[in-house]
Formats: C-alpha cells, sequence, structure tokens
C-alpha cells in the first residue's frame, strides 16, 4: 500500500513538473519575442554603424543631407549620429542653425544619403571633395541692356571662382566630373523670362561652406559696377 501511495506521488510531480516547465517555457518565449522587437531597432542601428563605416558613407566633418535634414556631422556612435543643423535657401542657406539632431544609424537604410564632401571618385576610389555647383539670381528689368548685363555677370564670376576651378582641376586631374567641365566650357550665365522680370542666373563652382561669402561677394561686385552703367537696372 505504501508502495502504490509512493508511486502515485510520483507520477503526480512529474506531471506538475511538466506543467510548470511547459507554462515556464511558453512565459520564456514569450518574453524573448518581446525583448528582441523591443530591442530591433537597436540592433539594426548598431549593424548600420557598421554598414556606415565600411561603405564609407559620411564620416564627421561631412556636410551631408539625409532625408528633408541637412546638416554637419558632429560625431558618429554605435547607434546614432549627432548632426548639427545647416539651414536651407529661404532659411540661413548654407549656414549653421544652431539646432542638432540626434539621429538612428538605421536610418541610412532606407533613406538617401547625399554627401557633399565625396560626392565624386577618381579611378573608382571615392575622395573628398568640398566644391559644389551653385548658382546667383539677379533680376534686371526687360530694358535693360541684357547682352552686356550677361557679359558684366559671366566675367565676374568667371573672375571669382577662377581659383575653385583650378583647385578642382588639381583634385580630379583629368578624371573631373561634368560639373567642373561644364562650368569651364559650358554657358556660366542663362536668361529666364516672367511676367515682371528678367532673371540672370550665374553658374560657379564653390566650396560649400563658404558658398553664402562668395555669392555675396558676386553680388557686390555686380551691384557696384551697374552703378556705372545706365543702361542696366535691378528689376
Amino acid at each position: 500500500m505504501f508502495l502504490a501511495i509512493l508511486f502515485l506521488f510520483f507520477i503526480i510531480l512529474g506531471f506538475a513538473s511538466v506543467i510548470v516547465f511547459t507554462q515556464a517555457s511558453v512565459y520564456v518565449s514569450v518574453m524573448a519575442v518581446g525583448l528582441a522587437l523591443a530591442l530591433q531597432k537597436y540592433v539594426a542601428s548598431y549593424f548600420s554603424f557598421f554598414v556606415i563605416n565600411l561603405s564609407r558613407l559620411f564620416s564627421p566633418g561631412d556636410r551631408i543631407r539625409i532625408g528633408n535634414i541637412k546638416g554637419d556631422v558632429k560625431k558618429l556612435g554605435l547607434f546614432h549620429f549627432i548632426l548639427d543643423e545647416v539651414g536651407e535657401d529661404e532659411k540661413l542657406g548654407g549656414e549653421l542653425t544652431g539646432r542638432t539632431f540626434h539621429i538612428p544609424n538605421l536610418i541610412v537604410l532606407d533613406q538617401p544619403v547625399l554627401n557633399y564632401s565625396k560626392n565624386f571618385s577618381v579611378k573608382d576610389r571615392p575622395i573628398k571633395c568640398d566644391l559644389i555647383f551653385d548658382e546667383v539670381r539677379i533680376p534686371v528689368t526687360s530694358q535693360s541692356d541684357l547682352r552686356q548685363a550677361v557679359q558684366l555677370l559671366g566675367d565676374i564670376i568667371t573672375d571669382e571662382d577662377k581659383v575653385y576651378l583650378t583647385q578642382a582641376k588639381e583634385t580630379f586631374g583629368s578624371d573631373y566630373p561634368n560639373f567642373v567641365r561644364e562650368a569651364e566650357v559650358g554657358p556660366r550665365i542663362i536668361l529666364h523670362v516672367d511676367s515682371q522680370r528678367v532673371w540672370l542666373k550665374g553658374k560657379f563652382v564653390t566650396p560649400y561652406e563658404t558658398r553664402n561669402q562668395l555669392k555675396t561677394q558676386i553680388y557686390l561686385r555686380f551691384i557696384e559696377r551697374i552703378r556705372q552703367d545706365p543702361d542696366i537696372h535691378l528689376a
């Protein structure tokens, strides 16, 4: 009788252990799934750190645009990178705004990245180059001497950005990109006409960090010159 009771006790204990173990397994599985879901973005950001470095998408000091955010990379960490925001043309164009963004690394997996510092390559090797194509826009009246205005603005731009064109040629050698070639042989000034004015649009090569200073210098020189010319008038 005693042996039967003992045997029955062990059978009940075994069933109880199976039930408890099964419940614990389910609980652990649920916890693991929940933890994986909670940490998936951190895991993606962690691996994106290596993607950024191995592919050389950007590094501290580069100016980039990612999505609708533009800024200078201040720091690249394991899970996020820090950008000092740079304004667009309508808001502190090309200048630091004072705002800082902390952006998860995983965003590079599904957002286009424009790197103003490393857009080019020489012999399949990416190089650091801060030169971009920019433009000035000057409105003049339709009664102005447009040919003379085009010539004047073209001469000023050619003089102002010649040092940067020389720098670009030295950087790229014979394998320089189309925008440098266009700046050298293509039209520097184009006209756009609307119902109220004629726009002079002048293209020039400039370092992205000092583009506003170069623009200002071009505007100043043009305004100073047309003060002496009665045939060109700002609209």
